[in-house]
């Protein structure tokens, strides 16, 4: 089969590029277990959800209270924590109308979420709720546009709006959505005529929707007076917004689009009038492909999955904020992974796996994994002249978490480490419907 790069995230989630596998088999929810030892890898599994159709958040966005304490993920009812000392989950927010839950926020114990109106031109209200009582109060009406973050200490809503008056078909490729999967809806026609697999036709939508050139605004809106400003605006398809998890001014986001068409990562001040987008990685190489970009916990390094070509060479590159360092550190290609995240601390990572039609073609890929980086020393403790000025490389020394063989990677995983960096919480379909899991990070004994 062609071999095709790895795409960059859809609005609001991302997604991977895999042939349409047949839906997992549904199992009787008496039969689904509650705990297990994976017989694979040695680690113990709980599944912290209570029933299908319950998720965790993508992977870049936060889920957890300030404290540690508790996880907020998405239940058929509305919204629930899970205590994640005792695993007792509980409803907080009953929703009967469509909503998506966004973020947690990093300063208060409130859970953001915004309700989707089923006409199209109505608009959408974003509403916190705090996250011991229940109690919500909302917080502004977004009449055109999409939120996707928050900023440190919560007085900015950010997101992203494409123009209403723009008409493109390539737009109702990504509006319309197959809850199952977290996944926009892709048909397309190849030159002879034939239906394209789901990975060439998502390929061919993503490539007319950049090539559209649709004029997008990125704005804010001040979680207090419901105020509005724009920050940015242009053709390129803007998208993946992230505020700075510590610098409540520091916005990132993508040029999105085919990965090995565009410079995807780029950072903008939102409290600097008339500031100007920073890039973040300039590709070099034909067909190198970055992108699936996060900020770690404490905002001082940008994180995201580098390919050098993309389909070839596996890296999880680093970039520091402060000082433009960059750190590189290699994969294997049954290593590679859709999403990859860093624990709290920094010392570790974590990825999510793929299957065998992604972009690392990988025969063995299908694993949750822990990742430990190791550095390349200078041989002999003998420096090169310009030695601080280099990439410093290194690589993953890497443990498998968790079989997910029977993984629909349809729906992504997106791990990420607790508070207290000793599981991996994820989401999977391996069961049939969706549920949220952690895996312990020490092995069972």
């Amino acid at each position: 089969m062609k071999r095709l790069s790895l795409l960059a995230t859809l609005l609001l989630a991302g997604s991977p590029l895999a042939a349409a596998p047949a839906a997992p088999q549904t199992v009787a929810k008496a039969d689904i277990p509650r705990e297990w030892i994976d017989p694979d890898t040695g680690h113990r599994i709980v599944r912290l959800s209570d029933e299908p159709g319950s998720s965790s958040l993508y992977f870049n966005y936060n889920g957890y209270t300030p404290q540690g304490d508790k996880l907020l993920i998405t239940v058929p009812e509305g919204i629930a924590t899970v205590d994640l000392k005792t695993r007792k989950l509980t409803v907080i927010v009953r929703i009967a109308t469509p909503f998506r839950m966004l973020f947690t926020g990093h300063r208060t114990r409130s859970v953001y979420y915004i309700t989707m109106p089923q006409k199209a031109d109505a608009a959408k209200t974003v509403y916190a709720a705090d996250v011991d009582t229940g109690r919500t109060r909302k917080i502004a009406d977004v009449t055109h546009g999409e939120i996707q973050t928050i900023n440190a200490d919560e007085t900015l809503l950010g997101g992203v709006e494409t123009d209403p008056g723009a008409a493109s078909a390539s737009l109702a490729y990504f509006q319309k959505r197959d809850t199952r999967y977290d996944q926009a809806d892709y048909k397309a026609t190849g030159p002879d005529g034939k239906p394209l697999t789901y990975a060439e036709a998502k390929e061919t939508r993503m490539n007319e929707r950049l090539e559209a050139k649709i004029p997008m605004t990125m704005f804010t809106i001040d979680t207090k007076t419901g105020a509005r400003k724009a920050v940015y605006s242009s053709t390129d398809w803007l998208n993946h917004l992230q505020f700075s998890p510590t610098d409540p001014g520091l916005l990132m986001f993508c040029h999105e689009g085919p990965w090995h068409k565009v410079d995807r990562l780029w950072t903008i001040r939102t409290d600097q009038p008339g500031a100007k987008p920073v890039s973040i990685h300039h590709r070099t190489m034909n067909m190198e492909i970055a992108g699936h970009e996060w900020f770690s916990h404490d905002g001082k390094t940008i994180w995201y999955d580098l390919q050098t070509p993309r389909g070839e060479d596996f890296w999880v590159a680093g970039y520091e904020i402060a000082t433009g360092k960059r750190t590189w550190y290699h994969l294997q290609r049954n290593e590679w992974s859709v999403h990859y995240h860093s624990s709290p601390d920094g010392t570790l990572f974590s990825g999510d796996g793929g299957d065998n039609e992604m972009v690392a073609h990988a025969p063995d890929g299908k694993w949750m994994y822990l990742f430990r980086p190791q550095t390349i020393p200078d041989v002999a403790g003998i420096k090169a002249p310009n030695a601080e000025s280099l990439i410093k490389p290194g690589f993953f020394k890497a443990e498998k978490l968790v079989n997910m063989s029977k993984q629909d990677y349809r729906l992504e995983p997106n791990g990420n480490f607790t508070p207290d960096g000793k599981w991996l919480v994820f989401r999977s379909n391996m069961f049939g419907g969706t549920q949220v899991f952690a895996v312990e990070l020490a092995k069972a004994k």
